[in-house]
């Protein structure tokens, strides 16, 4: 807490808000396509199927982004580089509702990928620079404020479509928000980088510790960037739901999932980390077994929804702490578990979005819930991992 003590006019402080400020946008572009998709379906004459490959692009991007950007922060001043992602995001948005040729549109959520990679490592990467053995609740607030950003945009979207009958409004206003936050961040001084020495470690790199957390991530980032991307079409589809309501039970997803990471901080100082992740992966297996018997029922899925946007909220800054309290966390290391975040939300909304016509739209919770269950699989092998580098013998985030 020795964060909130210092002077709102410190460095620190305004680095850190400026972090959660780009956190905000990439909230509200991360959780822009899935109450967009079928919109962007009808600008491309494409049906869900090949709409889908969207997701794939998407993903793609970000993980290229993650590998490609994620170094360059311990060699290069971040702030510039953080500007001109933010830039390059905003131009892309702007562009997404005016492309009519699905080819054209996926080269842009490519790029669009790319920026938001690279946002998310930087800013994880950047605020453990400026506090790195106080970083604890400040990285909950991070990934609250991306929180916020994708709880907001389903409400923007709705309202556009209310207004104008089209998304075309939507996205502009999404663009346009990154414009004063690339500004800002340009006039704050970037975090001290990393010297060769200070980045070396006296331990060996971990690689089956670091491939397990980066297959967790994969496996987590799946089911969350499939329940977010999916669930409009889906209630849709059920006949649940108009879509102007489809777009606020998103919204109530990523609303949950940001009310959730601020309860997170007050748990985390009762509960170890393990039985926080493990609890959080039995309760979204829960949801989907909601959604998947009370498959007509409006408040069903409306409970389930906002459960999961709780269940889930804890799980990606609380892995990232653990990971940060075990090892070295630089750009190098860090951007590893970013490809299984990359890689996540690429495979499993594609793998929905091939089956969800021919198949049907309960496809969407039964390939979640057996997404949770290997992710809860992995998780005990990460449990029982014993840590003998730093001269301990203890199972990895017991």
């Amino acid at each position: 807490m020795t964060f909130f003590k210092t002077s709102f006019r410190s460095l620190a402080f305004r680095q850190t808000l400026a972090y959660y400020a780009a956190f905000i946008a990439l909230g509200l572009y991360l959780a822009s396509l899935g109450p967009t998709l079928p919109a962007l379906a009808k600008h491309t004459n494409a049906h869900l199927g090949q709409i889908s490959i969207l997701f794939a692009a998407r993903s793609l991007g970000y993980l290229l982004g993650s590998i490609g950007i994620g170094k360059a922060y311990d060699r290069i001043p971040g702030h510039a580089l953080l500007a001109i992602i933010l830039l390059g995001m905003g131009a892309m948005m702007a562009l997404s509702p005016l492309v009519h040729l699905l080819w054209l549109l996926v080269i842009v959520m490519l790029t669009l990928g790319v920026g938001e990679g690279g946002l998310d490592v930087g800013g994880n990467i950047l605020l453990l620079k400026v506090h790195e053995r106080n970083v604890g609740s400040l990285m909950n607030g991070l990934h609250f404020f991306f929180g916020v950003g994708a709880f907001l945009s389903p409400i923007i979207f709705a309202q556009a479509l209310l207004i104008s009958g089209d998304i075309n409004v939507g996205y502009w206003a999404l663009a346009l928000y990154v414009l004063p936050v690339a500004l800002w961040i340009l006039r704050i001084p970037s975090p001290v980088l990393l010297t060769k020495n200070r980045d070396r470690t006296t331990e060996s790199i971990n690689i089956a510790l670091i491939s397990l957390v980066t297959l967790f991530f994969f496996l987590y980032v799946g089911a969350e960037a499939s329940f977010g991307g999916w669930i409009f079409t889906y209630s849709v589809s059920m006949k649940l739901g108009d879509p102007a309501t489809a777009a606020y039970l998103t919204s109530a997803f990523w609303g949950a999932l940001t009310a959730g990471r601020l309860l997170a901080i007050p748990i985390a100082l009762r509960f170890r980390p393990g039985k926080i992740i493990m609890a959080d992966l039995l309760v979204s297996l829960i949801c989907m077994g909601i959604i998947r018997i009370f498959t007509n029922s409006i408040l069903a899925i409306w409970i389930a929804t906002i459960g999961m946007g709780l269940a889930m909220a804890s799980i990606f800054p609380t892995t990232l702490i653990v990971a940060e309290h075990r090892m070295k966390l630089s750009g190098e290391v860090s951007r590893w578990f970013f490809v299984g975040v990359g890689l996540g939300g690429m495979f499993l909304p594609w793998v929905i979005g091939q089956l969800f016509e021919g198949l049907g739209p309960q496809i969407t919770p039964f390939f979640i819930a057996i997404d949770l269950c290997l992710a809860l699989i992995v998780f005990y092998f990460i449990l029982r991992y014993p840590l003998r580098a730093r001269g301990l013998d203890k199972p990895l985030l017991s």
